[in-house]
């Protein structure tokens, strides 16, 4: 803090045309509780927004995924947009083992059905018509698969299938598959379908409505629950990544080869929660007020809104702050007009802001040429630098 108070005034007339940034770290927090014991051969525990790690077991082994295939399926159909597209299947599309949304050859449905025939009912038939229809082939598809996967740097993840079904050469990590999950669940469009708990859709020979329902059994039992996928084969074994949401953390849990999968996904995203702790942010300023110019005071007092932020352990020692202010306003000012702000920063990330405020009004002064003129000079020189406050 006091390295913010010895900036000079001069350095902050300089900047006056444009905004003046100063990093402040914050305080430390305690440990919470131990991790607990899984089920699963391989689990991770993370932070969506930064991939720290808050548990992990085995997690960098290489396994077969199921069904949570589909999340990059699903994504890559995200991504293409237009989704309200539809297409005709044909017999090579829907001719699949598995689960299925019900699809025959000769259906007509949309991108946006077969986006939720993946992630509800985790359609085989959905992944693979998504699949040959923006891949040309399965073949082509899993080369978008793979390409996606290293664009994201899963370093040792590699598709065949588009639904999850078993392949010697289809694997993935916990590791790979929670930051996989991170990242579809910031498009909004996969992640309205994952957090659905049913959905009403509308496809056939012809069309007519239909509704799913979500395997994913974490959405009516766990406070906060986001989605994501559900997996199951016999070589994999039961296969669960889930994403839940409180107080503004997000979290990302991965089991596979998981016998108690839900009790285990209970048990790591409670331990996640556990960690989090409520803090009051730093709001004070190094300057209770700011110059004005042309007005009929000369300043005017600043002031931010008490803050609170949600952090995990050891986050509070890794966080800075901004604070944007310009050198000076000119009036008139409002009481309670934004004047400037505070952006707080995990690891270089913002992850909270607070407005400045004008805590008074500055009116006009009246018309005075000569004034005017003294003034606009006065102010020109301490934008060049000629005045040091």
């Amino acid at each position: 803090m006091q390295a913010v108070k010895k900036i000079s005034r001069r350095l902050a007339v300089l900047l006056a045309a444009g905004l003046v940034a100063f990093a402040i770290p914050a305080a430390a927090q305690e440990e919470a509780a131990a991790a607990p014991g899984v089920s699963a051969a391989s689990a991770i525990l993370i932070k969506a927004d930064t991939g720290d790690i808050l548990m992990e077991k085995n997690a960098y082994a290489r396994m077969p995924m199921a069904s949570t295939t589909k999340i990059m399926t699903a994504l890559l159909v995200a991504e293409r947009g237009n989704l309200e597209d539809t297409l005709v299947t044909t017999r090579e599309m829907v001719t699949v083992e598995g689960s299925s949304m019900g699809l025959q050859a000769g259906d007509t449905v949309s991108y946006h059905d077969l986006l939720y025939g993946m992630l509800l009912a985790s359609g085989n038939d959905a992944a693979n018509t998504a699949a040959i229809a923006i891949g040309g082939s399965l073949t082509g598809f899993a080369d978008l698969m793979n390409q996606k996967a290293a664009e994201l740097g899963l370093t040792s993840t590699h598709f065949v299938t588009p639904s999850g079904l078993d392949d010697p050469d289809h694997y993935t990590t916990a590791y790979d598959l929670a930051r996989l999950a991170a990242y579809a669940m910031e498009n909004p469009d996969f992640a309205a379908a994952a957090s659905s708990k049913t959905a009403t859709l509308c496809y056939g020979n012809p069309p007519y409505k239909r509704t799913l329902s979500n395997h994913n059994k974490l959405l009516n039992r766990y406070e906060g629950c986001l989605g994501v996928k559900t997996g199951f084969t016999k070589k994999s074994g039961r296969c669960l990544v889930s994403c839940a949401e409180r107080d503004g953390a997000r979290l990302i849990a991965v089991t596979l080869s998981a016998p108690d999968d839900w009790n285990d996904h209970t048990a790591l995203l409670d331990y996640g929660f556990s960690l989090l702790e409520t803090v009051d942010l730093d709001i004070s300023l190094p300057e209770d007020s700011l110059p004005v110019a042309g007005g009929d005071a000369d300043r005017v007092r600043l002031q931010v809104l008490p803050q609170q932020l949600s952090l995990f352990n050891g986050e509070s020692e890794r966080l800075e702050r901004k604070i944007y202010l310009p050198g000076f306003l000119y009036s008139p000012v409002e009481a309670g007009q934004v004047v400037g702000r505070i952006e707080y920063l995990l690891d270089g990330q913002t992850v909270a802001a607070a407005d400045i405020l004008a805590a008074g009004q500055v009116s006009p002064q009246p018309a005075d040429p000569a004034a005017q003129q003294e003034e606009v000079l006065y102010w020109l020189r301490r934008l060049i630098g000629l005045t040091v406050w």
